[in-house]
C-alpha cells in the first residue's frame, strides 16, 4: 500500500488475506467495527466501509444482531445447457443427476407482450402472450427462477398447467403436439445485480450476482418461446457442449 491509499484498504487487505489462506475459516466471526477500530487504529467509518467491501466481494455475510461471519465456500452445481432439452424440467434433471431432490411449481396467465418480449418473439407490442413463472427448488430451497413467454395463439386448445404440480410436459413435447418442431435453441448469458424480489426468493447474500440466461426456442425462422432464467452466481456454473457436424 502507498501513503495515498484509503485507510480502510488496510483492513480489507488483511482480512481478505486471512480468509483466503484459511486463518479465518468458513463460519468464523469477523471482528466487530469497534474491535477493528482498535486493532487497526482507524475510524469507525473506515471499519464500516471495510466490512461493506468484504461483503460486496462475497467473502463475509452479515447476520442481524449477530455480526459478520466468513461465508461458507459454495459448491458450484453444473447446469447442462445442451442436455435434457426434451425433459419436462432440465434443471430437475441436472439436480437429480447429482443425487439431489428437485421440485418446481409454476403459474401461467395471458398478458400483453411488453416491448422486449415482443421483440424476442417477433410480435407486435401488446400482442397476447402466455407468461409462465417457475420456481425450482433443491431439497426444498429455491435455487432457480424462470419466466417463460409463448405467443398465446400457440396455446389455443391447451390448458394451462396446474400450479403446484410437476406433471407438465416439456416445451419440445408440447410444441410437437400442435405440429411445431423445435429446430434450434439459442441462449445469451450475462451477469447482473439481482432485483430485490429475486434476492428475497433465492435468499441471496449481499454482494452475490446472478447469472441471467435469455433462452429462445426456434422453429425454423420463427421464435416460438423465450424465457429469462435466473440462478445464483455463487451456486451454479453453466456447462455447454458444442456438437460438430460429421
Amino acid at each position: 500500500m502507498t501513503g495515498n491509499d484509503p485507510v480502510y484498504l488496510r483492513v480489507v487487505e488483511e482480512l481478505r488475506a486471512q480468509i483466503v489462506d484459511g486463518t479465518l475459516p468458513p463460519g468464523a466471526p469477523i471482528p466487530s467495527r469497534a474491535q477493528l477500530t482498535q486493532r487497526f487504529r482507524v475510524g469507525e467509518t473506515a471499519a464500516r466501509h471495510a466490512l461493506r467491501v468484504l461483503a460486496a466481494e462475497g467473502l463475509i455475510i452479515g447476520k442481524v444482531g449477530s455480526g459478520h461471519y466468513v461465508r461458507e465456500k459454495s459448491v458450484l452445481y453444473p447446469l447442462q445447457r445442451c442436455r435434457y432439452v426434451d425433459h419436462d424440467a432440465p434443471f430437475a434433471a441436472d439436480m437429480q443427476a447429482g443425487g439431489h431432490r428437485a421440485t418446481w411449481d409454476w403459474r401461467s396467465e395471458t398478458i400483453k407482450a411488453m416491448r422486449d418480449v415482443a421483440r424476442r418473439l417477433r410480435l407486435e407490442e401488446g400482442d397476447p402472450v402466455t407468461r409462465t413463472r417457475y420456481v425450482f427448488r433443491t431439497e426444498g430451497k429455491p435455487m432457480q427462477l424462470a419466466t417463460s413467454y409463448e405467443p398465446a395463439d400457440l396455446g389455443r386448445g391447451q390448458s394451462f398447467p396446474e400450479e403446484g404440480t410437476n406433471g407438465r410436459k416439456s416445451l419440445v413435447a408440447r410444441m410437437s403436439a400442435v405440429g411445431i418442431k423445435i429446430t434450434d435453441i439459442r441462449e445469451s448469458v450475462h451477469t447482473r445485480v439481482p432485483q430485490p424480489t429475486e434476492s428475497d426468493l433465492l435468499d441471496l447474500p449481499t454482494g452475490v450476482h446472478i447469472l441471467h440466461v435469455e433462452r429462445t426456442h426456434w422453429s425454423g425462422d420463427r421464435p416460438v418461446e423465450t424465457s429469462d432464467i435466473v440462478v445464483p452466481g455463487d451456486r451454479f456454473r453453466l456447462v455447454y457442449s458444442v456438437p460438430l457436424g460429421a
